[in-house]
């Protein structure tokens, strides 16, 4: 799979602990964002990127850092079919996948430690949208989701 990743500064250490892990456990991961302490990349600027490549196709999943996961996933979400969600837990995670088909995910570096953000990003990218739902929950699901693409293209 591929997935797209991108930090601000205050996400850098935890960006390439993600960007380790995900690439151990076999996919591929483009890094739009800061590489280094001394060229730093602004979290708008991270946070567009990411979203550009996932809008594209050109990745399956993004996720974003910064030092909350809020104002990298303020900016991802404001680019049409990019649905960021910021979370915490697993829990968050897996219910934004099923429920809101979410594609971009939101972490905050001085919020979670490594073990906890490799458990959500893992939830994350291996929870499918509607998983587990029977099929009117998943017709009630289809047709919220076709609602929020109208509110895009209004």
């Amino acid at each position: 799979m591929k997935i797209v990743v991108g930090a601000d500064p205050l996400g850098l250490e935890l960006k390439d602990k993600i960007k380790k892990h995900l690439t151990e456990s076999g996919h591929e991961v483009a890094d739009v964002g800061t590489q280094s302490a001394d060229q730093p990349v602004l979290y708008i600027d991270a946070a567009d990127r990411v979203a550009q490549y996932v809008q594209s196709g050109d990745a399956q999943f993004g996720i974003v850092i910064c030092g909350t996961g809020v104002g990298v996933s303020i900016i991802a979400n404001k680019h049409k079919g990019v649905y960021c969600i910021c979370a915490q837990s697993q829990w968050i995670a897996r219910e934004s996948r099923i429920i809101n088909n979410a594609n971009v995910l939101a972490l905050g570096g001085r919020v979670v430690g490594e073990s906890m953000a490799n458990d959500i990003v893992d939830t994350f990218i291996h929870t499918e949208w509607l998983q587990d739902c029977d099929e009117a929950k998943a017709a009630r699901l289809s047709k919220l989701f076709d609602q929020v693409t109208a509110f895009e293209n209004r």
